[in-house]
């Protein structure tokens, strides 16, 4: 008995960070003259249970810009973590030989329009010879055929200039949307082919968190439906969680998408963040945070008892809920815990005997 006092005393010291104070200490006040201490009574609570694991924040919008012509590097506007908006210039290419298709594109679609208007006055005029009976039916056929196959090089040949000049475009890589650039693959000079990836961008508009969960947890979390992501130091609920029917047969786990709220600020892209699932309720001894006492591997509570005085009692934590955490091992329902262990500490009996380890 008496080496465990002197071990209590020792935890004492150490929890309260004053050997002075406790070598002070000689015995209990009277316990008239303390006055009351801020406490309260710990009782089992219904409270969330949550599971937590590591998430990774990903742009909902992001792309890889291929080229989708051949062509050289002549000009790179933007470079890794410039925002850029939708639509803005970001990369161009020599257009030497689109320009030349487009023009000859151009002078074909000018000769087939000339073809098609004479095609077309020819037909008129023996039209009107042939409805004065002047002319037979074969000369009409021949220039009816003569007209239609001179509009159809006609079509042709527009839609030869519109691919001609989608041929010019494509020598501009713009952005798809407003965001920023997160790879350039290229450089200025180098040849690129249809399919050449050029540049990475992503939209930081619309962001969510990829996380798995073990599989025991994807059905409770799906029917649920509630998840949150810490960060910061503070919880922002996801505004959508979409479970993966297919597990990965590698891990056994399911991947988990959490859509985070366009408000959400001072997130990227390749950040890890905490994910806090809720699976429903269960009854929990709850204490508040701030009587938690942490010094080197020791966690504590100071217990109230009736004369005022405190009791140091050691104590095993799970997770916590709000300002709340959840105490596994180390006090009993009905118990007083002191709200300010600064306090508690300059109240404690004379020899502050654990009331229990925390297993």
């Amino acid at each position: 008995m008496k080496g465990r006092g002197l071990h209590a005393i020792v935890l004492a010291c150490a929890v309260s960070g004053a050997l002075s104070a406790c070598s002070a200490h000689h015995g209990p006040q009277p316990s008239a003259t303390l006055p009351p201490l801020a406490s309260v009574r710990v009782q089992f609570e219904r409270a969330p249970v949550k599971w937590r694991f590591d998430g990774i924040v990903q742009a909902v919008n992001r792309a890889t810009l291929t080229a989708q012509t051949a062509g050289r590097v002549a000009a790179i506007y933007h470079h890794v973590g410039d925002p850029v908006p939708a639509g803005t210039l970001l990369m161009r290419l020599h257009a030497t030989i689109q320009q030349a298709g487009l023009g000859q594109a151009r002078a074909a679609l000018r000769a087939a329009q000339a073809r098609a208007t004479e095609a077309q006055k020819r037909y008129r005029r023996i039209r009107a010879m042939y409805d004065q009976q002047v002319v037979p039916k074969a000369d009409l056929d021949q220039v009816t055929a003569a007209r239609d196959a001179a509009l159809a090089d006609l079509n042709s040949a527009r839609a030869a200039v519109a691919s001609a000049t989608e041929g010019v475009d494509y020598t501009e890589i713009r952005a798809p949307y407003s965001g920023v650039v997160t790879r350039r693959l290229v450089q200025v000079g180098e040849a690129v082919a249809p399919g050449t990836p050029l540049l990475g961008i992503a939209s930081l508009k619309s962001l969510r968190v990829v996380a798995s969960i073990p599989e025991s947890l994807a059905n409770t979390v799906r029917a649920v439906g509630r998840a949150a992501i810490e960060v910061h130091g503070q919880s922002v609920n996801a505004v959508h969680v979409t479970v993966f029917p297919e597990a990965s047969p590698q891990s056994n786990t399911f991947r988990v998408h959490l859509a985070l709220p366009e408000t959400l600020r001072g997130l990227s892209p390749g950040m890890v963040v905490r994910v806090a699932f809720d699976t429903g309720e269960r009854a929990q001894l709850l204490v508040p945070q701030r009587s938690i006492v942490h010094r080197s591997s020791v966690t504590a509570v100071y217990l109230v008892e009736t004369d005022g005085q405190t009791l140091l009692q050691q104590v095993r934590l799970g997770e916590p809920v709000g300002d709340q955490v959840e105490v596994l091992a180390g006090l009993t329902p009905g118990e007083r815990v002191a709200l300010d262990p600064l306090e508690a500490m300059r109240r404690l009996a004379p020899f502050p005997v654990l009331t229990g380890s925390a297993q």
